[in-house]
């Protein structure tokens, strides 16, 4: 078995013939995503450093609707490269000199990722998956674990580095398509249906942590390389805690259905057949159950990741969401 001197020194070597050979560049999948926009301020705010680790440049790929007007003067340089990510051939010539690649556009894309960075011989591969492998009751769980498994093997088999980011549910903006959900309907709704209490456990992670450890992780390449890691909140959280801190942050008092899973399941059930399966939520009945809750130790102790807590992410979220809304009602 290879000692941590051993793997050390083929990683230096790596990166020295890569660089002699000028593949040099940093490539960036995903860029324009709130995580992707973080991770670009950082860059930003430290150009010299970014610079030096990757003098062939910055690369971000997107689709030619993707609005890139955030980079039009980007500090760290960052150019930008038209590339569908199904388009294999496309891929290949955007990751042509690549050293590292960043892969922030979800794991839905990992596959055809892998494969053109295996085709030109990246040094290093950085994904940005999801904690929803690890599910029990999701339909995409599976599909997720086999291109996790795909990405590994096609990484090994072509002496590719791989560091794997699984972040929980993300929240912190509107668009997040999570939180934003419990907040209006802790803002419509008298009465708010849950299951079993409301007591399971969740995690989320703000984006903007999620975007400064996308950052720290390419830094700190001697702690993080070849590695995987869950990112997550501070600490865990009961949905009916959730629900009480967004009503605290919308002036509004919370108050809880609770229905037990053994009647709610059935009743999902139900609802499925009599609306001839246009109706089905008994996935997310299911899900209501799971504690989806996952420490982040490893990544601490690696890079130093320490992210807020619910209570002080969802502040600005709430407050955003206040505000579009009193937008809309003066219209």
């Amino acid at each position: 078995m290879a000692t941590a001197d051993t793997i050390q020194k083929i990683m230096d070597d790596r990166k020295i013939c890569h660089s002699s050979q000028g593949k040099n560049q940093l490539v960036i999948t995903g860029a324009s995503s709130n995580p992707g926009r973080v991770f670009l301020a950082c860059l930003g705010e430290h150009i010299e450093e970014a610079r030096r680790m990757f003098p062939g440049g910055m690369m971000a790929v997107s689709r030619v609707s993707t609005d890139t007007e955030y980079l039009s003067g980007h500090p760290a340089g960052v150019q930008r490269v038209i590339c569908d990510l199904s388009d294999n051939e496309k891929l290949k010539t955007a990751f042509a000199q690549a050293d590292t690649v960043l892969h922030i556009a979800g794991i839905q894309w990992s596959d055809q990722v892998v494969k053109a960075a295996a085709a030109c011989a990246v040094r290093w591969l950085i994904v940005v998956h999801t904690c929803s492998v690890y599910a029990k009751h999701k339909k995409e769980s599976a599909q997720y674990r086999q291109t996790e498994n795909l990405v590994k093997t096609v990484c090994q088999e072509n002496g590719i580095m791989l560091t794997i980011l699984r972040p929980t549910m993300i929240y912190g903006c509107s668009s997040d398509r999570n939180i934003i959900r419990l907040i209006r309907m802790v803002d419509l709704l008298p009465f708010l249906p849950v299951v079993n209490g409301g007591r399971y456990t969740l995690q989320p992670v703000h984006y903007e942590d999620l975007g400064h450890a996308i950052y720290d992780v390419l830094m700190q390449e001697e702690a993080t390389a070849s590695r995987d890691f869950i990112l997550s909140g501070e600490r865990p959280v009961f949905l009916r805690e959730m629900l009480e801190i967004i009503g605290e942050n919308l002036g509004k008092h919370v108050r809880m259905v609770s229905c037990p899973y053994v009647i709610a399941y059935p009743a999902a059930w139900i609802l499925y057949l009599l609306t001839i399966r246009q109706i089905d939520i008994r996935e997310k009945v299911q899900r209501l159950c799971d504690h989806r809750a996952f420490g982040h130790r490893e990544a601490t102790e690696a890079f130093g990741f320490h992210p807020r807590s619910f209570e002080s992410g969802i502040r600005d979220e709430v407050q955003a969401y206040m505000g579009s809304t009193a937008s809309a009602g003066g219209i």
